[in-house]
């Protein structure tokens, strides 16, 4: 366990900070699955605003928050992090950026499906459980669209359309059981959402937005397919602000779409990427290259060449803003991020 912070202790001063409104005290966070990307940047977030963050992981990390090891299978030391806890933001999963060969699919299955019903079966333990359970899902669960926006009232999951591949399919099919077996778990005592996020993008190393930003600085940076396709994605910023607002209205709960209110076709996400970065073009990418591509690259054309339309009705609804609903913004953001950090 890292000790760079402890839980807080019990007696009168932490009985006096639970009487008080989430928003004006100090939480207790845990993050199951939380050294990834998405992880680390909610980690960041809520360390820095004085709240206590503890991230459950398979492999020791340094970091400035608490971190305790677990193994995503059985029940352990680990489950009394989340007795008392304010909140459980699970976020555990292998990545999906692989081949979908029968040993990668499994793995894909059983790391987000297994490690659910743990902390299902854990929670539904506790004397004292966590006030909310967030649980990671994906904008993928619903079907490709061109034709209109997906929001949670009016979106149509995916899994029917004809001709669709078969990683399309078994992607949908996995987002479903995931939030069957969230939705499944007996924690009457915990508020549940399930949260179908966009692709959140960072100006850091190793992600969707250093790889788009690659192919921009190489010049590859066109359209990729016939480029019509939507992308939905996310401000890391936006991200944690929505998980945090989520946080404090406690009427929310289901399923809840968190991406920015803006998808757009790929061919003008990747020209507003190049404008932002100062290069004017970029050779575009046939269907047929990225299908070879993602087999030389041990990855699946699906991340790419698939319509996301998402939009974030609920949040939206409910009176959340954003900070960078527009992506030719969000980009400007994140490229002066990039070159200040690598500057």
């Amino acid at each position: 366990m890292n000790e760079h912070q402890s839980p807080p202790s019990p007696g009168f001063g932490l009985v006096a900070l639970t009487e008080l409104p989430a928003a004006r005290r100090p939480l207790r966070i845990v993050l199951p699955g939380g050294s990834g990307q998405v992880g680390q940047v909610l980690a960041r977030h809520f360390q820095e605003r004085g709240h206590h963050v503890t991230v459950l992981t398979r492999g020791p990390y340094t970091a400035p928050w608490q971190t305790m090891h677990w193994d995503g299978v059985t029940t352990g030391e680990w489950a009394e992090q989340l007795e008392g806890a304010d909140v459980c933001i699970n976020l555990a999963g292998r990545s999906v950026n692989c081949r979908y060969n029968a040993a990668n699919r499994r793995e894909i299955y059983d790391s987000r499906i297994q490690t659910t019903r743990l902390l299902g079966n854990a929670i539904a333990t506790l004397a004292d459980p966590p006030k909310l359970w967030m649980n990671a899902s994906t904008a993928t669960i619903y079907r490709h669209a061109l034709d209109r926006p997906m929001d949670e009232a009016t979106g149509e999951l995916g899994g029917q359309e004809r001709g669709a591949p078969d990683t399309w399919n078994f992607s949908i099919r996995v987002a479903k059981d995931w939030e069957a077996a969230f939705f499944a778990a007996d924690t009457p005592r915990t508020r549940k959402v399930a949260m179908r996020s966009a692709i959140t993008f960072s100006p850091t190393p190793g992600n969707a937005f250093a790889m788009l930003l690659k192919l921009v600085q190489t010049g590859l940076g066109g359209k990729q397919g016939n480029g019509r396709q939507y992308v939905s994605w996310i401000h890391e910023e936006d991200f944690a602000r929505a998980i945090e607002f989520i946080i404090d209205h406690e009427e929310m709960e289901g399923a809840i779409n968190i991406a920015a209110p803006n998808p757009l076709p790929n061919r003008e996400f990747m020209e507003a990427l190049r404008d932002a970065w100062g290069i004017p073009n970029g050779l575009p990418a046939p269907a047929l290259l990225i299908e070879l591509g993602a087999l030389f690259l041990r990855t699946e054309s699906e991340l790419v060449l698939k319509s996301r339309r998402v939009v974030p009705g609920r949040l939206m609804d409910a009176g959340f803003k954003f900070e960078f609903p527009e992506w030719a913004e969000a980009a400007e953001d994140l490229v002066r991020q990039w070159r200040h950090r690598n500057d």
